[in-house]
């Protein structure tokens, strides 16, 4: 497989430091993990309006000569640049050098905040994703809350950088997230403490003892070999007879990472391609013959909260038929951004292009339908008339093997526990189950 390799890794997620994570950290050696290349000629431009410059340097001399407090220039051409990149996409931005150094260390797994990926949303900051196993999951905060205020800080009309700095803190200490939740009459206040996020962005599991449950929360640069491992440890474990791909939540990351994963299920075919202005913007991406999935049934997990690389990986298994996508329509993001180093430690990052599905389906602002639509759910117990059964009649014979009625015990109460707390993966299990039944041919025949 092919990698994108402009002058600095091609990303796909809503991130903190550009579309507004909340987190500090430093470099580590994962920032050096793709190749750079010299960054090819931009087609040839007009000439810029005089007109609209001189205006620019009028403006810039009145600021500086009236304004009522001495205003830096730096800080002005700083915040002119800002303003320029205002005006495209939302995923286009200027970063700092903080901002830089943070958003490369958003894909080694290791940071310090709250654990929630954000963006802008009619002024106020929204909630794209919590990730797994933060601070900010475990208190609470969901996938498209709408952050109001930030402790006694009203976000309105807020910068993004700047409502991320805010969350940004000490490690230990507290921050209050005022949201507007929908199903909820009044805002909420949710209190959530700064700490180190380490991020495992690959998780597995065996779910009745036969099925691989394969949760991937980021795609980070080295997720990709994380889920080819988790898959190969799962089939020495057990004969397996499926997997479950669980992507919610999952506001996107490494677009080489995406890749991998679709590849890790797939023996040929395309998984997807790339259009820009820029010749060299047009990629495409096609499946190895290695499958370490052998084929077998997969179920793909999505919702409002999946986003970018989640959606190339939806995209790519549905149209290559190789998988069923259950949950909800995904956040629709399609587009790619390159992030491109300027002098003193600052970068561009700007949205280069857009990509498809096999089929050529462009996701912006649609995203993916699932092929069954599961709303999530939980499901309670009914109270049913107690029925007399074999094992309760006096001197009933016995099966001859306790390990079995043990067995039998435990994988009911595993799977009524599935069923009240996750009911869109208790759905997917279901269905695995179901096509493995087929598969064998023990259908029931009249």
């Amino acid at each position: 497989m092919g990698h994108i390799k402009f002058i600095a890794p091609v990303l796909l997620s809503l991130s903190v430091a550009w579309s507004g994570t909340a987190y500090t950290a430093e470099p580590t050696k994962a920032e050096q993990s793709e190749s750079a290349v010299q960054v090819p000629s931009p087609p040839k431009v007009q000439p810029l309006p005089l007109e609209e410059l001189r205006t620019f340097t009028e403006i810039f001399d009145r600021v500086k000569t009236a304004y009522v407090e001495p205003v830096d220039d730096s800080e002005l051409l700083e915040n002119a640049i800002k303003g320029m990149l205002s005006g495209l996409d939302p995923h286009s931005n200027y970063l700092d050098p903080r901002a830089f150094k943070d958003l490369r260390v958003s894909t080694s797994g290791e940071f310090g905040g709250l654990g929630i990926e954000v963006g802008m949303e009619d002024g106020f900051v929204r909630v794209v994703a919590p990730i797994d196993d933060t601070p900010a999951q475990r208190a609470g905060i969901q996938a498209g809350d709408v952050i109001i205020k930030l402790d006694t800080h009203s976000v309105q009309g807020m910068d993004l950088n700047d409502a991320v700095n805010l969350m940004r803190g000490k490690i230990g200490t507290d921050i209050v997230l005022t949201v507007v939740r929908e199903g909820e009459s009044q805002p909420l206040e949710i209190t959530v403490t700064r700490a180190i996020i380490k991020v495992t962005s690959v998780k597995k599991r065996l779910i009745d003892e036969q099925y691989g449950y394969l949760r991937v929360s980021q795609f980070q640069v080295d997720s990709g070999k994380d889920l080819t491992d988790a898959i190969n440890a799962l089939k020495d474990k057990t004969e397996l007879k499926g997997f479950i791909l669980d992507l919610r939540n999952n506001p996107g990351g490494v677009l080489q990472a995406a890749v991998e994963i679709s590849d890790a299920f797939l023996d040929d075919g395309l998984i997807v391609y790339t259009k820009g202005r820029l010749k060299q913007a047009e990629l495409r991406y096609s499946a190895t013959a290695n499958d370490p999935s052998d084929g077998l049934p997969v179920v793909v997990l999505i919702n409002g909260g999946s986003a970018s690389a989640s959606e190339i990986v939806a995209g790519a298994l549905q149209d290559q038929k190789r998988a069923v996508v259950m949950g909800t329509r995904s956040f629709g993001k399609g587009s790619v951004q390159t992030v491109l180093p300027l002098t003193n430690e600052r970068a561009l990052k700007l949205t280069t292009a857009r990509y498809f599905t096999p089929s050529g389906r462009s996701i912006q602002a649609e995203g993916i339908i699932p092929d069954i639509i599961v709303e999530p759910s939980k499901v309670t117990k009914v109270a049913v008339r107690q029925t007399v059964k074999e094992a309760d009649l006096q001197g009933h014979l016995s099966n001859g093997s306790q390990k079995a009625a043990e067995e039998a015990k435990v994988s009911n109460e595993a799977e009524s526990k599935l069923l009240a707390t996750d009911y869109q993966l208790n759905e997917a299990l279901n269905l695995l189950k179901g096509i493995s039944i087929y598969q064998r041919g023990e259908l029931p025949r009249t």
